[in-house]
């Protein structure tokens, strides 16, 4: 294995390891994204001895006064090494654990390699690289791990129900690995998840939904939700998504099934977008159906308003779920709300001014709005998925030559508030506001151009039309 251990940063790890005179291995994840031939900058290493020490020689060869970040509660230190790339590299003294039943975190000893091992989460991630000059670039695989490699595996290295109990986070961790590599979890340990969800409850949501957002990058996101679902682990932390999942039949009519429609869009998007909050949008992009699904025996099944009751449940599940109630919330939010618009315009015949108000409404997310929509395409009808595709590239050109005419995007009133009072000489009110409003509908509709000149002349009539009289005709 010494060809994933060649370069600058393992030259100099060599070295620390020869100077502490330790036994020193590299682990996890380095190695088995190394096999499966994935990039990977973050090392990490085991230490029969302090890690601590040995990240201190390791950045006094770099150079004197090198960062070292240690986490003393831990027994951890970490160091960033920059040459073609950043690497980061995490030295850990070789451990044993023991787990209290109420808490994941762990007691800990010193312990051998063989220890560290066995404490390992996978198979996978239990393999090691030693940096050690008896046997430098020897691998030490004891659970088999480079054939679970092979055969597309995740496992635990020792009895499942004990790795999930202890640590019930793994869980998510088994399923997140599947969603990443394209992976099966062997029946064993899958069958042990679903035995042990319900220790998922002492888990932090904190790190529940630092995995859920790692599925979501995934290439594929489906995998992880749909092995979520199956493993009973989503009803315990995502009831929301998983209220989405069934099918209703009255006088022989269903509806389609919403929970994989929605994982279809998420897959979509997944093809055109990394954006991890545009990726959220697609998950609760029909978060409300089931709160508003209704039938009508002529019609069949409606979700009127959906669009409206999701935009007032994402602030909601991001609490929940502890995600940033920011900018990144009102994002998904507002792509929620918007979602159906292009759709309405792609069905039907495209105003200019519905275009107007689209681009008015999602400003600078437009983009994003309309990639949503086009993976929102999830019909098995070949015909009607062209039409739709195709009425969506009417739209976009239509945005694309009002945009250039009217310039709508991040679109601030010709006339201000300031204006209107000085001109007037009123003071802020009512009178305000509806002028204001009345200058921008107007600018929508195209009955005025969206300029100064055009813009003050409609306030004037607005004015005289309100019983006000201007002190002034220009500024």
């Amino acid at each position: 294995m010494t060809e994933f251990i060649k370069g600058p940063v393992f030259k100099l790890l060599t070295d620390a390891v020869a100077e502490l005179n330790c036994p020193a291995y590299i682990v996890g994840g380095y190695v088995r994204d190394s096999i499966l031939g994935r990039k990977c900058t973050d090392i990490d290493i085991v230490v029969v001895g302090s890690g601590i020490k040995l990240a201190r020689i390791f950045a006094d060869k770099i150079r004197k006064r090198t960062k070292v970040t240690v986490f003393k509660n831990y027994g951890t230190a970490m160091v960033n090494y920059h040459s073609d790339d950043v690497w980061q590299v995490e030295f850990v003294g070789a451990r044993k654990e023991s787990y209290n039943r109420d808490s994941r975190k762990p007691a800990v000893e010193n312990g051998t390699l063989e220890d560290d091992q066995n404490r390992r989460d996978f198979t996978v991630n239990s393999l090691a690289i030693s940096l050690n000059k008896k046997d430098y670039g020897a691998l030490l695989d004891p659970f088999n791990g480079v054939n679970d490699l092979d055969e597309k595996i995740i496992r635990t290295p020792l009895d499942p129900d004990l790795t999930f109990s202890d640590d019930p986070l793994r869980m998510m961790r088994a399923i997140r690995f599947a969603a990443q590599l394209d992976f099966a979890i062997n029946d064993i340990t899958f069958n042990a998840i679903t035995r042990n969800v319900e220790r998922i409850k002492i888990v932090s949501m904190e790190r529940i939904t630092d995995e859920l957002n790692k599925i979501i990058l995934a290439p594929e996101p489906s995998i992880g939700f749909i092995l979520l679902e199956r493993s009973g682990l989503l009803q315990l932390i995502f009831p929301q998504l998983q209220a989405l999942k069934g099918v209703e039949t009255m006088n022989g009519k269903g509806h389609k099934d919403n929970f994989y429609h929605t994982l279809k869009v998420l897959d979509n998007l997944a093809l055109v977008s990394d954006s991890l909050w545009l990726r959220w949008s697609a998950l609760l992009h029909d978060i409300a159906k089931p709160a508003t699904k209704k039938f009508d025996g002529k019609t069949g099944w409606s979700f009127h308003g959906h669009e409206f009751l999701g935009a007032k449940m994402v602030p909601m599940i991001f609490k929940r779920l502890r995600l940033p109630m920011d900018e990144r919330m009102k994002y998904v939010q507002k792509i929620v709300m918007l979602h159906l618009r292009p759709i309405i315009l792609a069905e039907n015949y495209v105003t200019d001014s519905a275009i107007r108000r689209l681009l008015f409404d999602a400003d600078d997310d437009i983009d994003d709005l309309m990639m949503l929509c086009e993976a929102d395409i999830t019909s098995k009808n070949e015909i009607k998925v062209s039409r739709y595709l195709n009425n969506f590239k009417l739209v976009r050109s239509k945005m694309v030559d009002i945009e250039k005419k009217d310039r709508l995007r991040n679109w601030q009133p010709p006339v201000s508030g300031e204006l209107i009072m000085k001109t007037f000489n009123i003071k802020p009110g009512k009178v305000v506001g509806e002028i204001k409003t009345a200058i921008r509908e107007a600018i929508l509709d195209g009955h005025i151009r969206n300029n100064f000149e055009e813009a003050f002349a409609y306030m004037l009539e607005c004015g005289r039309k309100s019983g006000l009289e201007a002190a002034t005709e220009k500024t």
